[in-house]
């Protein structure tokens, strides 16, 4: 089942903010299929093929019109923009019957195949067809080649930018929801009735029994508030490497209504490249698309557009999953606070971002601006005016430059540096027993634990230092990490 084709299509050109972004394909899709069959020679009405002349030397070319979805509301709606297209396409006939070509659409390049047809000229596709990508989640059987993807994203670009809106990519395991297996949920969870809670039929519950996936699964506190807001800036879309029934699913539970996302729920079948997500089967221009997910490893040609999400670990099998051996906030029999959990604090960088890419006061026209930008200047502004000295955080054999961690505080917009003087601000230590963390200490500067770092990254906000203490050496000895093979640096 897809969420594809259960609307009327509208045209590119007409789109509404409520409309479904299947639909425009749908659409175009249609007046495509229309066009190609309408612009061939009328011979008997009756017959299916639509012959040419033999002399033409042409073959016979059967469209299948009826492969799209078609419906009396969607007729209605698209029928009457069929002859303003033809026209676009359609050769003009002079007064000698000749036809003048150069108005014609000519294949190759085929724009794009849908159930194996071109859906301009109708031929079938081949091995040398093979480019472009496809959009089955859109419709099954769809494939768009490079040139017609550049005209949607440019026709997408236009309208979200005209409505003041750019796009925001949503990941959902860990990021919106936790999920676990009912062969996973452990004993606590099992004690406290965890699954016969999950099964209750109440308003505004959050914890749902996935029956025939025997899986329970959790949202995440402020979801339902986040997307509301979010949908008012956002044209929104769910990337999951989970697999197409599980994503639409959990689709569901998060947009009831179908009011947010439409047909835009992308999972692992949808990629293009084995264990990793991409912007190009998203019909929206890099430029525009800000992402949320908890793994950074997936968009490895996106990371500009990334905001990492804090994991949310609901279950204890997803701790478990992750190493942690700490009790799960299901066996806790807590949550995240919804006033100032991970979505509530992201949604007010959301609208932080939303704000400075269309500040009317910028000079740049909003078709120049790039989110990129945005995200990176609004990240900087985390620890602008901090300047950092890390002592035995790193091995001795490693450049400190090079660690993930000073490479982190860096894009927090703090200065990082080896040696210590006046104008340091923090200190960070693994342990006190270092002459670094003894010099913050005697001059009265921020001696904190490298989790700072890594929180205000998460928070995207300068935390109090206070809640992050060092432990001392005795207190470091118990985390098991090994000082021999490091120096005072």
């Amino acid at each position: 089942m897809s969420l594809a084709a259960e609307s009327p299509s509208p045209s590119l050109s007409s789109l509404s903010d409520d409309d479904d972004f299947a639909d425009l394909l749908a659409a175009e899709l249609e007046l495509e299929l229309s066009s190609a069959a309408d612009s061939s020679p009328q011979g008997d009405p009756s017959a299916s093929p639509v012959s040419h002349d033999d002399e033409e030397g042409e073959e016979d070319v059967v469209v299948e019109a009826d492969a799209v979805e078609q419906g009396s509301s969607k007729r209605r709606r698209v029928g009457g923009q069929h002859q303003d297209r033809r026209t676009a396409v359609m050769p003009d006939e002079d007064a000698t019957g000749s036809f003048k070509d150069d108005q014609v659409k000519i294949c190759p390049p085929h724009p794009g195949f849908f159930g194996g047809l071109c859906f301009r000229c109708g031929k079938s596709q081949d091995e040398e067809d093979v480019s472009g990508v496809a959009f089955g989640y859109v419709h099954k059987g769809l494939r768009l080649g490079t040139s017609e993807m550049d005209r949607l994203r440019g026709s997408e670009v236009k309208n979200l930018l005209r409505d003041r809106k750019l796009v925001l990519i949503l990941d959902l395991d860990h990021t919106l929801i936790n999920s676990t297996r009912l062969h996973d949920i452990s004993a606590a969870e099992m004690d406290l009735g965890i699954q016969t809670a999950a099964s209750k039929d109440l308003p505004n519950k959050s914890l749902f029994n996935l029956q025939g996936m025997h899986m329970l699964t959790k949202l995440r506190p402020f979801v339902r508030k986040f997307l509301e807001e979010a949908s008012s800036m956002f044209e929104m879309y769910i990337y999951t490497m989970g697999d197409k029934a599980y994503a639409i699913e959990i689709a569901k539970l998060l947009d009831p209504g179908n009011v947010y996302f439409g047909s835009k729920v992308i999972s692992n079948s949808d990629c293009t490249q084995r264990h990793q997500k991409g912007l190009d089967v998203v019909l929206g221009a890099e430029s525009t698309a800000v992402i949320l997910d908890d793994t950074e490893y997936v968009w490895q040609k996106h990371k500009e557009n990334l905001i990492l999400m804090e994991r949310y670990h609901y279950f204890a099998a997803s701790l478990r999953q992750f190493g942690f051996s700490d009790r799960s906030l299901s066996e806790l029999m807590q949550d995240e606070r919804e006033s100032d959990g991970a979505l509530a604090t992201i949604l007010d960088v959301l609208k932080r971002i939303h704000a400075i890419f269309f500040d009317s006061g910028v000079e740049t026209a909003l078709s120049s601006r790039d989110v990129r930008q945005v995200i990176k200047r609004v990240r900087q502004e985390v620890l602008q005016g901090c300047k950092l000295v890390f002592t035995r955080v790193f091995r001795s054999d490693c450049r400190a430059q090079d660690q993930i961690i000073w490479k982190i505080a860096e894009q927090l917009g703090a200065i990082c540096c080896s040696e210590v003087d006046s104008t340091v601000t923090h200190v960070v230590a693994l342990h006190t027993g270092t002459d670094k963390a003894r010099w913050a200490v005697k001059n009265k500067k921020f001696l904190l634990h490298p989790r700072w770092i890594e929180a205000c990254n998460y928070r995207w906000h300068r935390l109090p230092e206070e809640g992050f203490p060092v432990p001392s050496s005795k207190e470091k000895g118990k985390e098991k990490v090994t000082e021999d093979a490091q120096t005072d640096s």
